[in-house]
């Protein structure tokens, strides 16, 4: 019964903190990723490994970042988030990661310095805006 009302809410929240919720979405099989406010190196790595966890507990293959509401650097993490954690998703099984800039320049600049770190895997995308990444990751349905 509680699975059927989650999927009719259309997603379900798996990890919810002051600087990032984390929620499947059932119709278009996808991880929906908001972050929230400033962001620490710890932050950045406690939500990456819940995204991580995330991934592998509902077996998808696409992600939505949404840093609309990031506000700041977090270049100490950013290099971490490039050399680390992204191949670990790969490895996981992760195919697209739409990733939608914050309107902070900061936060954009941290944002480039981690996909300079990315090894050459052709699965990140980065908008603009929400509503673009959106489209993108439905088009992959």
């Amino acid at each position: 019964m509680q699975n059927e009302l989650e999927l009719r809410k259309g997603s379900k929240a798996y990890f919810s903190e002051d600087f990032v919720s984390i929620e499947y979405d059932f119709a278009n099989h996808y991880l929906y990723v908001n972050w929230k406010g400033y962001q620490t190196e710890g932050s950045v790595k406690q939500g990456c490994e819940k995204m991580l966890e995330a991934l592998l507990h509902y077996k998808c293959q696409n992600i939505l970042n949404d840093n609309t509401n990031v506000l700041g650097i977090w270049t100490p993490a950013a290099q971490w988030v490039g050399e680390n954690w992204l191949p670990r998703m790969v490895e996981a099984g992760l195919k697209y990661f739409a990733w939608v800039y914050s309107p902070s320049m900061l936060s954009q600049i941290s944002t480039n310095e981690a996909l300079k770190h990315t090894p050459p895997i052709n699965i990140v995308k980065t908008f603009y805006d929400l509503e673009s990444a959106k489209r993108s990751l439905t088009a992959k349905k």
